[in-house]
């Protein structure tokens, strides 16, 4: 009596320009070298907390949710649980410690709603990208 097709969900429409992004940043992976793939881990978190913003402004709960998600995993299980502290030191138990803590603000942010505490975060890892991307530019043999 009733076609099937009434009774299943539709599919969205495949975001085309999102498959695209997506297959791009898998070529850059797949031949990129460990400098390079931290820098590419900077430029993600650094999208999605600004996506995370928008969609705080937009009022879209949903995403903003997605992208703080996102944010705190690059953060957390990609640059913060690679640290060798034994080998970095000092350095790199101020950098496990600041990455702690842009973690915390960042859940912190999405409990709250709150579009400065994701601008704070930003504002803590924009100069170590910029100190990253300046390490390489000095250090061809890095690459």
């Amino acid at each position: 009596m009733f076609a099937a097709s009434l009774f299943t969900p539709r599919r969205a429409a495949p975001n085309r320009a999102a498959a695209y992004q997506s297959t791009a940043l898998e070529i850059q992976v797949a031949g990129a070298d460990a400098h390079r793939l931290v820098a590419l881990l900077f430029e993600g978190f650094e999208q999605a907390a600004a996506e995370a913003q928008g969609a705080l402004a937009n009022g879209d709960t949903e995403l903003k949710c997605r992208a703080l998600t996102r944010a705190i995993r690059i953060v957390d299980e990609g640059l913060r649980s690679h640290l060798n502290v034994d080998a970095g030191g000092i350095l790199a138990r101020d950098l496990l410690d600041l990455y702690g803590y842009v973690v915390q603000r960042l859940t912190l942010a999405n409990a709250r709603n709150d579009a400065e505490l994701i601008a704070e975060c930003l504002r803590l890892m924009q100069p170590l990208h910029e100190a990253w991307l300046a390490i390489g530019r000095r250090a061809p043999s890095a690459r």
